[in-house]
């Protein structure tokens, strides 16, 4: 029982004598402004991501040399610092960017929604932005996945799709399968199927569920048939952070069958693979198949808003939400389906269709990988492998040891694990100071680069790529070591 005291005499009058609080007692703090962000330079830029943002990812900011570089605006493929710099984007913001920087239809329709004072929220009522939004994902979606939820990232939609299949399941069945080297998002509940120790941290999860090899169908049978709490599996199409990595085409056959087999929930993961990225609207219509969830973000908001989807079979959302009880359990957040958003996202998905955009990433993506194989042969001790599909691509070079003269090498394997990553790391800094072209790495595999261009990306902007990298490569890997080692002490 909570006892209830009278306050002291003194505290009584601090109370009584304390000035009330008007309008006019309100201070303004010293905020910046639009214009001093625009104008404000490299060096405080730094300084206020130290002090307010994220000083530890600095460190690795200036590694690279990207603390250096202020956008100044972005184009087609390419970003422009502050130095009128043209910076060739084969990073893509992960895959954010399938229209480039800035595409002139996307800006024009964000134009006119703003200029006719058109409606952002609408929780009370019913959106027509949304509701188109969501038919135009259904249509674009194989089989019989039809029924979308909108929300504003990959998490989001991905919570919201694990949320679905555990309902969806019963409260028997709330375990799921997930692989290794897998990433879903860094929200608690799908950190509890991203195989990562550093999302992880000491954060306390999910605990049950069952992680196994990714493209091992008979690992994923034997879990099933050992455990009848088995109620979903939630797999990446394509593992971008595992390091760019696909299972064989019979796997997903196979583990259609097996969900079927079993009643099993498949929801595919297709948040940085789909969308056209590797040459189909998702990755999984490559093998035929269908899965009974899935999740779109990424490029979804066309490089300028925040748009995640998830989308499901109607039978298992009904099953799930379906009643005006159940309705509101899973229901939009507050800028999920926000006006402007889903506007960016309409004209997107037209785009995609109206520019070819998804058959070139499948033709001009067969054409980067044709190049970057070639480099691969010329340079067998550097790059190790070649893989993906459309423009999803990883670059994986050898441990640092293989690298090297052969009398180093037993010396120098026993450093391989702690210098992970370096190669990678040194190669992307100095494409980025010497050659004016940006990429991006993985998660867990740091020996790989990986490419994921605008598909807007043309053979010219390929061609500019690789033989920027040939040039790189060629200086030979003690002379990049070297360049690095230059460029962090000037």
């Amino acid at each position: 029982m909570t006892v209830m005291t009278r306050p002291d005499a003194a505290t009584a009058r601090a109370v009584v004598d304390a000035p009330a609080l008007s309008p006019a007692t309100i201070v303004k703090p010293d905020l910046l402004t639009v214009d001093d962000a625009k104008a404000m330079d490299v060096a405080t830029m730094t300084d206020l991501f130290k002090a307010h943002i994220n000083p530890g990812q600095l460190h690795f900011m200036k590694l690279l040399g990207f603390h250096k570089v202020k956008v100044e605006r972005a184009e087609g493929m390419h970003y422009i610092d502050q130095n009128g710099r043209r910076i060739l984007d084969f990073f893509g913001g992960f895959g954010s960017l399938a229209f480039g920087h800035n595409h002139p239809r996307i800006l024009e329709a964000r134009k006119r929604f703003q200029d006719e004072k058109r409606h952002e929220i609408a929780i009370a009522f019913m959106s027509q932005y949304a509701a188109a939004l969501a038919r135009n994902i259904a249509a674009c979606s194989p089989g019989d996945l039809d029924m979308v939820f909108l929300g504003s990232t990959g998490s989001e939609a991905m919570e919201a799709a694990v949320k679905l299949a555990e309902r969806a399941a019963g409260p028997r069945r709330p375990k799921m399968i997930y692989a290794e080297n897998s990433f879903h998002g860094k929200t608690k509940g799908v950190l509890s199927i991203t195989d990562g120790q550093l999302y992880r941290g000491e954060f306390r999860l999910v605990n049950g569920h069952v992680r196994v090899p990714f493209g091992d169908i008979e690992a994923i049978e034997n879990a099933l048939k050992a455990d009848p709490e088995i109620g979903t599996v939630v797999l990446e199409t394509v593992q971008g952070g595992g390091g760019i990595v696909q299972a064989e085409p019979e796997f997903w056959t196979r583990l259609r069958a097996l969900c079927d087999r079993h009643n099993v929930i498949w929801v595919a993961d297709e948040v940085q693979c789909g969308f056209g990225r590797t040459g189909r609207f998702y990755a999984f219509e490559h093998y035929g198949v269908v899965p009974d969830i899935t999740a779109l973000a990424k490029s979804l908001g066309g490089g300028k808003a925040a748009v995640g989807a998830m989308i499901a079979r109607r039978d298992i959302y009904m099953k799930a939400y379906g009643s005006p009880k159940t309705a509101m359990i899973h229901a939009q957040a507050t800028f999920g389906g926000i006006g402007e958003a889903c506007v960016t996202s309409i004209e997107g998905i037209n785009i995609l269709y109206d520019e070819g955009l998804i058959e070139n990433a499948a033709v001009t993506g067969d054409y980067l990988l044709e190049r970057l194989t070639a480099l691969k042969e010329k340079y067998p001790r550097i790059i190790k492998d070649v893989r993906g599909r459309g423009f999803m691509v990883g670059l994986e070079f050898q441990d640092f040891s293989q690298t090297l003269p052969m009398v180093l090498r037993p010396m120098v394997s026993v450093l391989d694990d702690k210098l992970k990553g370096s190669l990678s790391g040194f190669v992307g800094a100095l494409l980025l100071r010497d050659y004016d072209t940006l990429v991006a790495f993985t998660e867990y595999n740091r020996n790989v680069i990986r490419l994921e261009p605008p598909l807007i990306a043309q053979k010219e902007h390929v061609d500019t790529f690789v033989d920027n990298l040939d040039s790189l490569l060629s200086r030979g890997v003690v002379a990049i070591v070297k360049d690095f080692v230059k460029s962090q002490m000037g």
